[in-house]
């Protein structure tokens, strides 16, 4: 046994919640429905024009995780923080959460912590405005082999990539988890981030052990239609796992396709449901269930998350997972 069943490594970011309806976002210039990097001074901007703002630690790995924490797993993140009120709040909102926040905030220096202003449409759509600050900094030296070399799984995050040092981090973790017998994976991000780091990409998926990405992702990947992706995809990775909003999951391993439906949920917000669907899927991949089971549990996690308000789950997954049987 491992000293974590799941180690993640990804942007410590605080995320910062307020309602906007469709004609604040044209007014303040806000693409609805993708994530934006931004600079400090817009992120100041948009940060004074949030209404009844609600913050809690986020970024996208780390929302996975506190899923994960929920059904019992052992975790651990890596991740970059200020030693301000902010890095302050997320290390100690990280460890109340259950999961080891690994990397001591960062004293001095001129960055603070990230900062992601999520506003979310009436129908449920967010629009995510991400200031990364000091977490743009994440390096080698930030993955310690005694914690992605001692984990069963280890998730990594696409937007990294974004990043020479983090692109660095990223692939040292990768090797140490997978030098000692882990199994370690990605999660695209977007289709902008596969964009930017397409050729990067291709690589990464023949060399890590599962990747998950939904229809936009792996069609951006290899530029072509979603049946071929997937066929090229199924060549190349160990495991490959598609979502399709509202409509259902591909996995992909080996000679084995399953396909799981998807049941329609209305969003109040649709904030963390990729992020929650690993937590599911990644869930059931540490614990031994088969594909179709793991992707059940992805989209269990995913229908709970997007029903409430926030990025990671109320209710007590495994309950859930116990009402339709799973566990």
């Amino acid at each position: 046994m491992k000293r974590y069943q799941v180690v993640g490594i990804g942007n410590a970011i605080v995320d910062v919640f307020a309602q906007a309806d469709d004609s604040f976002l044209e007014l303040m210039g806000i693409e609805k429905g993708i994530m934006q990097l931004v600079e400090r001074e817009r992120g100041e901007l948009l940060y004074a024009a949030m209404k009844d703002r609600v913050q809690a630690p986020g970024g996208s790995v780390a929302n996975t995780l506190a899923g994960l924490g929920n059904l019992g797993l052992t975790t651990a993140f890596i991740g970059r923080v200020h030693d301000d009120a902010l890095g302050r709040f997320y290390a100690e909102a990280m460890h109340k959460g259950g999961t080891d926040f690994v990397t001591t905030p960062v004293a001095g220096g001129s960055l603070p912590t990230s900062r992601s202003m999520i506003f979310v449409a009436p129908d449920g759509e967010r629009s995510m405005n991400t200031y990364l600050g000091i977490s743009s900094e994440l390096g080698p030296d930030d993955v310690a082999d005694e914690v992605a070399g001692d984990a069963e799984i280890l998730f990594l995050e696409g937007y990294l990539y974004d990043k020479p040092k983090g692109k660095q981090a990223f692939e040292r973790a990768a090797k140490l988890c997978q030098a000692a017998g882990g199994q370690a994976g990605i999660a695209l991000s977007d289709p902008f981030c596969v964009d930017r780091h397409r050729d990067s990409f291709r690589h990464l998926v023949r060399d890590l052990d599962y990747v998950i990405g939904n229809e936009h992702e792996w069609s951006s990947l290899y530029q072509t239609d979603l049946d071929t992706a997937l066929a090229q995809a199924a060549q190349d990775a160990g495991l490959v796992v598609c979502t399709r909003s509202g409509d259902e999951v591909i996995l992909i391993q080996g000679q084995e396709r399953v396909v799981v439906p998807v049941r329609r949920v209305v969003p109040v917000d649709a904030t963390g449901a990729g992020d929650q669907f690993a937590a599911g899927f990644l869930f059931g991949l540490a614990t031994g269930r088969d594909l179709a089971t793991s992707g059940r549990m992805g989209c269990i996690a995913a229908a709970e998350v997007i029903s409430h308000f926030g990025a990671r789950p109320e209710a007590n997954l495994g309950d859930l997972f116990a009402a339709e049987r799973l566990i």
